[in-house]
């Protein structure tokens, strides 16, 4: 444990803030999406679904803003992680990365289809393929992922890298629940199409 306690600072209730709004982020968001497409509960509070959507955009974009992970970073003992040289230049690429990630995702799916526009029924036309969709999955979340890292070597905090592994689980434990639902969505668009 005193390994442990070198690197990792307990005692820091931003730690536990950062975790518990990691955790929380995607699990609220999951469960006001399914409620939005079962119950239409915002679609109906707003008058439109695009109106819910861009506000569910606004929480989620916020929220992740507001997480506190730096804040939980900076309260975190420092111990340098990766030689000179590479200290600036490897936090720097990872980060770059993760960016694209993110932003060509984001582009590639748009405001609606990057928060979760099809739990409000706005539905793309097809299946986004192109890149980063066909160098990953989810480049979304592995590009978040990958910025967590980076600004855990950036700062070299090696508590910010169990707390990427934790983003990463959490993540992981996400995509179970929203890759089947999403895929029972257009699923049911295709079904009613071909049942017209």
């Amino acid at each position: 444990m005193g390994a442990l306690s070198s690197i990792v600072n307990a005692s820091a209730p931003s730690l536990y803030i950062s975790l518990f709004s990691i955790t929380f982020n995607p699990t609220a968001w999951n469960i006001i999406a399914r409620n939005e497409y079962r119950k239409r509960t915002i679609t109906r509070a707003l008058g439109s679904p695009y109106h819910g959507c861009y506000l569910l955009a606004i929480l989620i974009f916020t929220f992740g803003l507001s997480s506190g992970s730096l804040c939980a970073l900076l309260d975190q003992p420092r111990v340098a992680l990766l030689p000179k040289p590479l200290a600036t230049l490897v936090p720097v690429l990872i980060f770059i990365v993760g960016q694209v990630f993110v932003l060509t995702s984001t582009y590639a799916l748009g405001i609606t289809g990057t928060f979760l526009g099809d739990y409000f029924r706005i539905l793309m036309n097809d299946r986004v393929e192109g890149f980063p969709f066909n160098v990953l999955r989810d480049p979304m979340y592995v590009g978040s992922t990958l910025c967590f890292a980076a600004t855990a070597l950036w700062y070299e905090r090696p508590a910010g890298l169990l707390i990427t592994l934790y983003v990463y689980i959490v993540y992981l434990i996400a995509l179970r629940y929203e890759g089947p639902f999403t895929d029972m969505i257009y699923s049911s668009r295709l079904k009613a199409e071909k049942e017209d």
